[in-house]
């Protein structure tokens, strides 16, 4: 195909009495068949390698690979994809305008100009992960947790409003306003953009939080990836990725009566990690989809990172047409669907007769599904809710892992007493002291939280209690949330049972919990109880929730109360009563569980266009507090050196105008950390509370901070002192090296054991540079940057894992860090890798993407005893130059001199 076939495309849409241009795919020359045969989310590349060939950034090539998919994608070739947008969360905003901030320093020190440093796509911050739950059980929760939320983060808030006043092509959704991916879903996604040219082209984007993926299930394309390499695009770079995989996963049936989304998505969730779809694209069809709505393909697609995909994709239909109705975002519909259709991206999913070209394909019967709950270590690991207390009672004494605590079976029934608000009560293994109505996945779906409003009304009427030890909590994405559950008239229920409003933002999900009661913690340390917490969330890793609840549980909100009420995961739902009820009678979870139909007819009348229309109107504006809040606008930040949130980070002050002309060898390296399988980003760079006796917290001290202002790592991640402090700082983390879990290793050359940070910091007062090795899935979770940048300026040169999750991959590398992959079958084990070892790794001139690398190892640097290949996962050409360059920022700013 030529270069004038890409111009050949531009064709002309008339819709009512407007006239729009835009890129039509089905008349790229000779390409009609292999078009229509594409997965959609293809498609949806394939127009945006069109409208941006420049023949520099987006080459004629990227057109013909991404047309030859069926062919190209088993070739790992590389295609570049411009997002139309990009969307950040503050925990990750604040650290990407702390980078552009320090990269505008870098730029005038250098002799460039500073204002070069600025987003050129549209950017969406919103503030959503400062908010905790540092009170509950009353109508004060809100406004309490609210005030606390300013108290600990004015700061960072000021900085982020220099932020918006700063760069162009930048909003801020202030504190208090929801949920990033729901705000996104509900608010923000066009679906369809129209340039100021008037060219019609598909709503798509890149994010700094994993669950970016929740937009997909709307129709519009788009995935999580690092902060760091979130910048790049905001700066106009293109992604470089490898032509992906498409798995097709067809829903047919329809679900029981029983089932909600949650039950779905944790099927789908388990399914998927079995199959491994790691790096691939998912999409979705089939007639079952037909009757799911776009909130239950959301909260299908919110969870695609824990299946392990890179997005989980549902085309644009009818439905998504009626949601943009149903959001208050009805205007542009006949124009969304004109052109969509013209451009063969709108979909039927009734049409029995489409069958794309996937690369596999696999299917799942709706009615097939049965209610469950995922836990108490992985999201992926599903429980059926019968067999929950079973499998519960087991774990107990299960070997020490991802299903096993390793308790000897003498204290299986251990129990403490204690006196809560002048009343007797007792905790055991297994009792539920966090119940949390939490996050977009399932806040952001109408139907299980009418569903959960109905089943508190029916156990209220019942007379059933919730205790109030319970940490219970409700903290939706949107304020469309809350006023739907007022106007049906069961907010009231929903506070009966200790669930009253404790914020929007995304609290208990990403460890915002806040402490238990001091009865409760005293308690659960005394006895060592493993004890449980249930949130309708999409992550459960130990030490996320809280560092005192090792047992926890996804479930749908719906079953958040259902365990809040029982008080345990001790109770088999089926054949045992959830409570008494007033009457002295037995109640079963089924007398109090809501009908599909109740559900539907709530929904239809309570949930309406003119709620999305009032909460969003004014959304950008904020409170009073946000209001108030001064900054100044300037083009370079005046760093404060008194400041614990904000603070120039280090990566550009040794930056010279030139890259190093070869990526030098790994010689003489110590091994920092020996690690097992799922290491995960909460392990790397924990975002929850920081602990009193922790490097960090010395740091801050040091700075005349008591604990109470200690807040969180997450809230911190604009100071790096902090944040190197907090690598590898997770209470739960297993290092090898040392006999106990925790943020501990052994500095070799003295043989003691010391905190991570300072065995890191020693070996870079000796000039010894340091590597990580660990196993399977390296790096999966959060898409946190800090995992990578942590690591970076404790002197981490590689790490050598048998897979590494695909964001955290990306991460490593836009921070120069060599990410080195085991051949299959091989593992530090089996090489016989103890990690005293002194390790090589040579670094050839000629470097190639997936080349494989020699290491030595053994106690002489230069006499190694093991001598094995790893595979660089470094996996193209514009990756290699990041890491020649020191880092994909490091190459930004090059470029831009």
């Amino acid at each position: 195909m030529s270069s004038e076939g890409v111009t050949a495309v531009l064709d002309t849409l008339s819709v009512g009495n407007q006239s729009f241009k835009y890129y039509n795919i089905t008349k790229l020359p000779g390409a009609a068949e292999k078009v229509s045969k594409l997965p959609y989310s293809i498609r949806y590349l394939l127009e945006s390698a069109c409208r941006n060939c420049d023949g520099v950034a987006v080459t004629q090539s990227d057109v013909d690979n991404i047309v030859d998919w069926r062919s190209t994608h088993t070739n790992d070739v590389e295609i570049r994809f411009k997002p139309a947008r990009v969307i950040l969360q503050d925990f990750t905003g604040v650290p990407a305008i702390v980078d552009f901030a320090a990269m505008r320093d870098c730029m005038k020190q250098l002799g460039g100009d500073p204002s070069k440093i600025n987003p050129l796509v549209p950017c969406d911050l919103v503030i959503d992960h400062s908010i905790q739950v540092d009170h509950f059980g009353d109508k004060d929760a809100l406004s309490k947790n609210q005030e606390r939320e300013y108290e600990r983060n004015s700061e960072r808030f000021q900085f982020l409003k220099w932020g918006a006043k700063t760069f162009r092509n930048m909003l801020i959704v202030p504190p208090g306003s929801g949920i990033v991916h729901q705000v996104n879903l509900e608010y923000l996604a066009r679906v369809v953009f129209k340039d100021e040219q008037g060219v019609l082209y598909p709503d798509s984007l890149v994010g700094t939080d994993s669950h970016t993926t929740m937009i997909d299930g709307l129709g519009v394309l788009g995935w999580g990836v690092g902060g760091i390499e979130a910048e790049a695009v905001m700066l106009g770079q293109p992604i470089s990725m490898v032509l992906p995989d498409v798995v097709g996963f067809k829903l047919t049936g329809t679900l029981s009566d029983m089932c909600t989304a949650t039950d779905l998505v944790l099927t789908i969730t388990h399914r998927l990690r079995q199959i491994g779809v790691v790096g691939k694209f998912v999409e979705f069809y089939g007639s079952g989809v037909a009757a799911l709505s776009v909130a239950d393909r959301a909260t299908i697609s919110n969870m695609c990172p824990e299946y392990g995909a890179t997005v989980g994709f549902f085309p644009v239909d009818s439905k998504t047409l009626l949601y943009l109705q149903q959001t208050g975002r009805g205007t542009n519909t006949q124009m969304i669907e004109k052109y969509l259709r013209a451009n063969s991206m709108f979909i039927d999913y009734a049409d029995a007769s489409y069958e794309p070209e996937f690369v596999t394909k696999y299917e799942l019967n709706l009615a097939d599904v049965v209610p469950c709950i995922s836990g108490p270590k992985r999201p992926h690991d599903k429980i059926a809710l019968s067999d929950v207390k079973n499998e519960f009672l087991k774990s107990l004494t299960a070997p020490v892992g991802i299903k096993g605590f390793g308790m000897s079976a003498e204290n299986v029934g251990d129990s403490g007493s204690f006196t809560y608000n002048g009343k007797s009560y007792k905790l055991k293994h297994g009792s539920v002291v966090i119940a949390a109505i939490t996050s977009c996945t399932n806040t952001s779906n109408p139907s299980v939280m009418l569903g959960a409003g109905l089943l508190a009304r029916n156990a209220v009427a019942k007379g059933l209690s919730v205790d109030p030890y319970i940490k219970t909590s409700l903290s939706p994405g949107s304020e469309v949330v809350t006023m739907y559950l007022e106007k049906s008239g069961l907010m009231p229920s929903l506070q009966s049972l200790g669930f009253y409003l404790a914020g929007y933002g995304c609290m208990t999900c990403i460890g915002n919990s806040g402490s238990l009661p001091e009865e409760v913690e005293h308690v659960i340390q005394q006895e060592n109880l493993i004890v449980s917490g249930v949130l309708s969330g999409n992550r459960n890793f130990e030490g996320r929730i809280h560092p005192l609840t090792r047992a926890n549980f996804l479930a749908s909100p719906m079953l958040v109360i259902a365990y809040a009420l029982a008080g345990s995961l001790d109770v088999d739902f089926e054949k045992e009563p959830i409570g008494t009820g007033s009457d002295g009678s037995e109640v079963f979870l089924r007398d109090i569980w809501p009908t599909s139909v109740e559900i539907d007819d709530f929904q239809t009348k309570y949930l309406l266009p003119e709620m999305f229309e009032k909460v969003y109107k004014s959304i950008e504006d904020g409170n009073d507090k946000w209001k108030q809040l001064q900054a100044e606008q300037s083009e370079l930040y005046n760093w404060d050196e008194k400041s614990t949130y904000i603070k120039q980070p280090p990566f550009f002050s040794k930056m010279s105008k030139t890259a190093a002309s070869k990526i030098s060898d790994v010689s003489g390296a110590h091994c920092l950390l020996l690690l097992e399988n799922s290491v995960t980003t909460d392990h790397i760079s924990p975002a929850g509370a920081i602990a009193r006796n922790s490097p960090a917290a010395r740091y801050l001290a040091s700075k005349g901070l008591v604990p109470y202002d200690f807040n969180t790592y997450g809230s911190r991640r604009g100071n790096d002192a902090v944040m190197a402090r907090g690598t590898f700082a997770n209470i739960r983390i297993t290092n090898k090296l040392v006999a106990r879990p925790g943020p501990k290793t052994i500095h070799f050359p003295t043989g003691q054991e010391l905190d991570i940070f300072d065995a890191a910091e020693r070996y870079k007062t000796q000039n010894i540079p340091v590597i990580v090795i660990a196993g399977k899935e390296y790096g999966s979770g959060s898409s946190r940057d800090w995992a990578a940048k942590g690591p970076y300026l404790l002197g981490v040169r590689a790490v050598i894992a048998e897979s590494f999750e695909r964001i955290h991959r990306s991460n490593l590398v836009g921070m120069g860090i060599l990410p080195l992959q085991f051949l299959d079958g091989q593992n530090a084990e089996s090489l016989g890798l103890a990690g005293t070892e002194l390790f090589n790794v040579r670094v050839p001139s000629d470097l190639k993407p997936g080349q494989l690398l020699q290491v030595g190892a053994g106690p002489n640097a230069n006499e190694p005893s093991v001598n094995f290949s790893v595979r660089l996962r470094i996996d193209t050409d514009v990756e290699l130059e990041y890491v020649r360059n020191g880092g994909i920022l490091n190459y930004m700013i090059r470029k831009f001199l």
